[in-house]
This record gives structure tokens, C-alpha cells and sequence, in this order.
């Protein structure tokens, strides 16, 4: 569980460009969000997460597209179901997940396990893959 904000770095080629990415890991206590404005601001792109075994965790992602467009409403952003490795616990349908996607304007859908690493780095190459689209260096 992230407590406030934890910053990674992560290096990933993509389509020949070499893209350094500074990740910051927002915890979703609400008692931390005052913090978020200034941890968006210049953001190119955003995953954002829920927990595939807890319908709970889509709630309030309305909220959570408002902190990451803040200061840019046409700020990428990909969806991602977390937890793809508790398979006998999922609670969450595809279906579900999807239909949360077209009002918010998400561009794409994945899911993950941060505990096997399935998906994980397929997550931000998408992410950049949409990043580098909509800066018109790739296709």
C-alpha cells in the first residue's frame, strides 16, 4: 500500500526512442490528495489503477481523472486493473471496467500483477507508446 507519494525512475525504449520516466505513486487515501496538485503539474501521461478484486476501488475515478487532468485536460490516460494474479478473487468483469473508460475518455485498458510483474512493463510502454503518438513522434 502506498502512503502518500513514492517517486521511481524507470528507463524503457520505445520504438527506437530511449524514454526516461519519473513515476510517482499516488496513495489513494484521501487524506494525502492535497498533495497531488503540485505532483501532476507537467505530467505527460497517467495510469491509473483499481483493484480488480474490489469493485470499491472504481468509485470515485472521477475524482481521480480530475487530479490527473488538472492542468491538462487532454492528459493520456490508461487504465489498468491491478491484482490479474488473484484469479479466484476477481470481482471485477471486463465489461465493467470497460464502460468506465468512454466517459472519461481513457485511451486504452490493461491488466497487471505488480506481484508476478505480468503486464507491468507493457502498462508504460502503451502509456508512452500514446504519449509519443500525441507529441507526433511516432505513428
Amino acid at each position: 500500500m502506498t502512503i502518500g507519494v513514492e517517486f521511481f525512475l524507470l528507463n524503457l525504449d520505445v520504438e527506437g526512442f530511449e524514454c526516461n520516466l519519473q513515476l510517482w505513486d499516488f496513495g489513494g487515501q484521501e487524506r494525502f490528495r492535497f498533495m497531488l496538485d503540485s505532483y501532476v503539474m507537467g505530467a505527460k501521461g497517467a495510469l491509473l489503477l483499481y483493484d480488480l478484486t474490489s469493485m470499491r476501488t472504481l468509485d470515485k475515478i472521477d475524482e481521480w481523472v480530475s487530479i490527473c487532468r488538472k492542468h491538462d485536460p487532454d492528459l493520456p490516460i490508461l487504465f489498468g486493473g491491478t491484482k490479474l494474479d488473484r484469479t479466484e478473487d476477481i470481482s471485477v468483469k471486463d465489461e465493467f471496467a470497460l464502460e468506465k473508460m468512454e466517459p472519461f475518455n481513457l485511451f486504452g485498458h490493461i491488466k497487471l500483477s505488480s506481484k508476478t510483474g505480468k503486464n507491468t512493463i507493457a502498462a508504460f510502454k502503451k502509456l508512452l507508446r500514446e504519449i509519443l503518438k500525441r507529441q507526433g513522434l511516432i505513428d
